[in-house]
C-alpha cells in the first residue's frame, strides 16, 4: 500500500491537527501508512493536491485513497476515516 493513502495538510491548520490522532490510531489499527503532504508552505505539493482535488475540496485536510479514488474533504469521524482507508 505504498503511498496509496494521502493526507494533504497545512502546518497551521486546526482541523488537520484535530485529525492527526485519528489518523495515527487508524494507521496502527489497520496496519496502514498515510503519507502526509504539507501544502500551505510548499507550492509543488499544493499543485499536486490541486491536480487530485479538481475542485472537490479546495482546502485541507484533504484525504485521497489513490487505489480506490475515494476522497475526504475536511475533518471527519473515525469510522468515516477507516472506511476511506479500506476503500468502502
Amino acid at each position: 500500500m505504498a503511498d496509496e493513502l494521502l493526507e494533504f495538510y497545512g502546518i497551521e491548520c486546526i482541523h488537520c491537527h484535530e485529525m492527526r490522532p485519528l489518523v495515527e490510531k487508524m494507521e496502527k489499527e489497520l496496519n496502514v501508512k498515510v503519507k502526509r503532504i504539507e501544502v500551505w508552505h510548499n507550492a509543488t505539493n499544493a499543485r499536486f493536491m490541486e491536480g487530485l482535488d479538481k475542485g472537490y475540496c479546495g482546502g485541507v485536510p484533504f484525504f485521497v485513497n489513490m487505489k480506490t479514488g475515494k476522497k475526504i474533504c475536511g475533518a471527519v469521524d473515525y469510522e468515516t476515516l477507516k472506511k476511506w482507508a479500506l476503500g468502502k
